[in-house]
């Protein structure tokens, strides 16, 4: 925008135009400030957004990432089988609350196998899926995106399909939470799901699944972003 300024208004040919003059000089001024005005007065801080709700690591958090532990949970180093499981593929931001992201957060998820064991010394189960990686590490972006493929999680007796997460960024206080599947019947009995009493709060650890046939034939798509207080 081009603003006049008062040489280049009109000069009055005589004493008897200056309250007219100074009428136009009022006039040009208001239309200039009041945008300004306006934009100032009809600012909006943005909204901040929900912080991802805080939850146990439960007793399986993993105590070896030596070896294959990237963001490819399905195919492990050195095994011919891929996972047993629906491939599902978890991607998101890591953001702080006024929406700005987190870049080189450290984001760490681990589950059970398709057949309800996790890769832990105290789950002592037999029947483990060796071609499940069990943990995944990742660092997000300067974007704050992170992505890791894995399988649709699974229940076990008395808990409902869950993925557990952890994320550390320099800082902050590390995060360490769980993520559930959306229409779940499940979700209704389990206890620590239902801790989670704000509906907001629930929504931050819903995972929605879509079909992802455009990336991986046969595959889900969660995306979920996580929000560091």
């Amino acid at each position: 925008m081009r603003v006049t300024s008062t040489q280049e208004l009109p000069v009055p040919p005589s004493a008897a135009t200056r309250p007219r003059r100074r009428l136009l000089l009022a006039s040009a001024s208001a239309a200039l400030a009041t945008p300004w005005l306006g934009g100032i007065a009809g600012a909006q801080p943005a909204a901040a957004l929900v912080p991802t709700p805080r939850q146990t690591p439960g007793p399986y958090y993993p105590v070896d990432w030596t070896g294959d532990a990237d963001g490819d949970l399905v195919r492990v180093t050195g095994t011919d089988a891929a996972a047993q499981g629906v491939v599902t593929h978890l991607r998101g931001r890591v953001l702080d609350a006024q929406g700005a992201p987190v870049a080189g957060a450290v984001v760490e998820i681990w589950q059970c196998d398709a057949f309800g064991r996790y890769r832990h010394p105290r789950d002592r189960q037999d029947g483990r899926d060796p071609g499940f990686q069990g943990r995944g590490r990742v660092q997000a972006a300067a974007d704050g995106s992170y992505a890791f493929r894995t399988i649709r999680p699974v229940a076990y007796p008395g808990r409902t399909p869950h993925i557990h997460a952890a994320v550390a960024a320099s800082g902050r206080a590390p995060l360490v939470t769980q993520f559930y599947v959306e229409g779940e019947p499940l979700n209704a009995r389990d206890g620590l799901f239902n801790a989670v009493r704000d509906a907001r709060q629930r929504e931050a650890l819903m995972l929605r699944l879509d079909r992802a046939d455009a990336i991986e034939t046969g595959a889900l798509l969660a995306v979920r972003d996580i929000v560091l207080a």
